[in-house]
This record gives structure tokens, C-alpha cells and sequence, in this order.
């Protein structure tokens, strides 16, 4: 059964229903035709970004690339990154300076946590599995070797990060972009060190492609603006 595109598409639906339900609850300072063109912005990016980084994932077999894998290898801290730097271009071209992802936070969250189950169900075949464990709660994808479910992991992760920034919500309400800013910071730091649990492709200095992508979002927020996280989120000290 494909459980990865079933449960891909069931991220995409889903998550767009949140959207649609959150942006109608919401005083969404950004028109309809604006925010029209920011999603096609953050949809080219997120599609060139996923791919290129996904066939960045494993440099060693670069020369072995083929037209099939350029269009299905992906990865979601390059659609996210891609993506991120389309909506940004897109918003200055437009002109639009108000944030246009603290609505897409939540529905991202559940979009992820959804394809996180399909690639779990899915086993070896999604190559999304993790490095073998003597742990209690490893996984048998059906190779006989327990595993890190670390997809499992990450659903966990999604569920807390999103109940951590709903009740930072509670205490007092987020400067514009905020939202969004804490929770690409979390999830790349996530990915950063999860990525250690899992049989990917290293450079001889010990780290991957994802962790390498990771690193440079983080800085990319570190340059624009990450001193100001704390009193955006209302944390910092008086």
C-alpha cells in the first residue's frame, strides 16, 4: 500500500482545511490577491528547494542521478527553507512587511506530523527510518533489526512544539512573525540533532546535508533577527 503519497496528500488536504479555518478567525492583514501570490512564491520555492536539497542528500551519488529521482527525492527542511526564501522574494516584491506565516504554523505542524505517519507506516522503503537500537521500543521494519522509530519521535516533537507555542500564546499574544520564526527555529534544531539517530551520508567532518541546511537557516535567523525571539515571544527578562 503507498502509504507515504496517501498520507502526503491526506498532510496536504488537512492542513489546508486548518489554514482555511484559522485564516477565517484571524485579522489577516495581508489581501487576497497578495496572499494568492505569496503561495505560489512558497510553493515554487518549497518544490525547488525540496528536490535540490533531496538530491544533495547523498553527494556520492550525484553522478548517478536520474531524471525520475530529480523529480522524487525530497526532503523537508529543504521545502521549508525553499520555501521561506519564495515567500520572502515574493513579499518584496510585492511589498507586503506584515507575516505571512504565523497563519501557515499551525497547518504545517499537522501537515508534517500526517507525512511523518506515512513515512513511518511505510518502513524501509521511505528510507526515512532510524539507526538500529537495543531499546525497549525499537521498531522491526521487517529486516529483523530494531530500530529508532524516529519518525515516531518527531510526531511526538511536532505535538509538544505545537502545544508549547499554543500556550505562549495564552500568556500574552505574539509580535507579527513570531509565530512562525519560533517554530522554524525548534524544528531545525530538531532536525539538526534527530539526524544523528539516523544511517545517513556524512562529510568527513561528521555532519550531513540536512544538518548543513539545518545550520544555515538557523544562522539566516541568527542574521535577521533571533536576539529579538525572546522579546517577540514575550520571554524575555525585564
Amino acid at each position: 500500500m503507498p502509504y507515504h503519497r496517501l498520507f502526503e496528500l491526506l498532510a496536504f488536504m488537512l492542513g489546508y482545511r486548518l489554514y482555511v479555518w484559522l485564516r477565517a478567525r484571524s485579522q489577516d492583514q495581508i489581501g487576497d490577491e497578495h496572499r494568492l501570490w505569496i503561495f505560489l512564491g512558497a510553493a515554487a520555492g518549497a518544490w525547488l528547494g525540496s528536490h535540490v536539497l533531496g538530491i544533495l542528500e547523498y553527494p556520492d551519488r550525484l553522478g548517478q542521478i536520474s531524471w525520475l529521482q530529480l523529480l522524487t527525492d525530497k526532503t523537508i527542511v529543504g521545502g521549508l527553507l525553499g520555501g521561506l526564501i519564495g515567500v520572502e522574494l515574493t513579499k518584496k516584491q510585492l511589498g507586503v512587511t506584515a507575516s505571512s506565516g504565523d497563519l501557515m504554523t499551525y497547518p504545517i505542524l499537522l501537515g508534517l506530523a500526517i507525512g511523518r505517519l506515512g513515512c513511518h507506516l511505510a518502513g524501509l522503503n521511505d528510507g526515512t527510518h532510524g539507526n538500529p537500537t537495543a531499546l525497549p521500543w525499537g521498531v522491526d521494519f521487517g529486516d529483523g533489526i530494531p530500530r529508532h522509530p524516529v519518525n515516531l519521535y518527531e510526531i511526538l516533537f511536532l505535538g509538544l512544539l505545537a502545544l508549547f507555542l499554543f500556550l505562549l500564546e495564552k500568556r500574552r499574544p505574539l509580535a507579527d512573525g513570531a509565530r512562525f520564526k519560533s517554530f522554524m527555529i525548534c524544528y531545525l534544531l530538531w532536525r539538526f540533532f534527530i539526524e544523528f539517530w539516523k544511517p545517513v551520508w556524512v562529510f568527513p567532518f561528521g555532519l550531513s546535508t540536512i544538518q548543513l541546511a539545518a545550520l544555515a537557516g538557523l544562522l539566516y535567523y541568527g542574521l535577521t533577527g533571533y536576539k529579538d525571539l525572546w522579546r517577540d515571544v514575550g520571554l524575555e527578562k525585564s
